[in-house]
């Protein structure tokens, strides 16, 4: 691995990870304050997330174990936050419906 493609395969590592938090972030605010605006804006940073996820399968020099990985935690954090969503709101109507 050289220094270049160092320095590029941890940007686009770095860019991986703060595009899916903005996504789960953007998705949660979007969600509780009902603006279906902000969830849109959370799915294209979601989409930045996994197209960052296919550069680093195809352009980095990293073994294929670590691809793979990458790829996995990118389908991965597309089903994180509507299933804790989704979690909580059953969580808090039972709350709710019990006396």
């Amino acid at each position: 691995m050289t220094a270049a493609s160092l320095i590029e395969t941890a940007l686009l590592l770095g860019l991986f990870v703060l595009a899916g938090g903005a996504y789960a972030g953007l998705y949660s605010i979007g969600r509780l304050r009902a603006r279906p605006g902000w969830v849109r804006i959370g799915r294209l940073c979601y989409a930045a997330a996994f197209l960052c996820a296919v550069a680093v399968g195809t352009m980095t020099p990293l073994d294929i174990e670590w691809k793979l990985l990458i790829l996995a935690s990118a389908i991965a954090y597309a089903v994180i936050p509507p299933l804790t969503w989704r979690y909580l709101e059953r969580l808090h109507t039972h709350e709710e419906l019990e006396p």
